[in-house]
């Protein structure tokens, strides 16, 4: 054979097995398998997760709508509330600085928006709480005949303790009938006086209408002159 022969068959396979020139070895079948249901199974708990972070924060965005509505219901009576006692509307509204500071506490998503709504609901049941304590001890939210009874009362004592008082003093004479009869019309102007005296210590919103319990505050101007009246009547009559 020349030297520039080529070497064919068997010889040929045997030289290059010789010359490290080898096929890889086949991976075996069942790491292969199991390989695969790892990842199968990693990307079923990334899916998994990712399912139960969107439910979460669905279920985080449903409750701070429903719970911003009732916030700004509760807000909103609190600001009629407080027009009515007198509060400028400029301090009803959040300064820059507020609302800079509440749009930072909600940077975090549905669920930090939820705490912060339902802070701001603790916030707001407790000013209710603080206003309801007060009111309490202010007469303007009192029942209106138990208001008005503290106008009409006074006005409708006033004379008759008058007349009570002078014929302690001068006893059966003109002076106790004088009084008596300066009393008959003063159930009258003490009604009138105590309409007037309502309307100017009690104020109610520009849609409503201030009740002066008319009938009730007649009866109470007219009783104790009736009463007082007679017992004078019948002290003179026996004198």
């Amino acid at each position: 054979m020349g030297p520039n022969a080529t070497v064919t068959g068997p010889g040929r396979q045997r030289a290059a097995a010789a010359g490290g020139d080898a096929t890889p070895t086949a991976v075996e079948p069942g790491a292969a398998w199991g390989e695969y249901l790892a990842a199968a199974r990693q990307l079923d708990g990334v899916r998994r997760s990712a399912a139960a972070a969107a439910g979460e924060q669905a279920r985080s965005a449903e409750a701070a709508r429903e719970e911003l509505t009732v916030v700004r219901s509760g807000l909103a009576s609190q600001q009629e509330l407080l027009r009515e006692l007198g509060v400028p509307a400029i301090s009803l509204v959040p300064s820059p600085p507020e609302l800079t500071e509440a749009a930072r506490s909600m940077a975090g998503g549905p669920a930090a928006v939820l705490a912060a709504l339902r802070a701001a609901r603790g916030r707001a049941e407790a000013a209710d709480a603080a206003l309801a304590a007060r009111g309490r001890i202010r007469p303007g939210s009192w029942p209106a005949r138990a208001r008005n009874l503290l106008v009409y009362g006074p006005f409708a004592l006033v004379v008759p303790l008058i007349q009570v008082a002078v014929y302690a003093a001068t006893g059966i004479g003109p002076a106790s009938v004088a009084a008596l009869i300066c009393g008959l019309p003063m159930p009258a102007v003490a009604f009138v006086a105590g309409w007037v005296g309502i309307g100017r210590l009690f104020r109610v919103g520009p849609a409503e209408r201030l009740d002066r319990t008319v009938r009730f505050g007649a009866l109470v101007c007219l009783v104790p002159a009736v009463l007082v009246t007679a017992g004078l009547l019948l002290a003179l009559l026996a004198g």
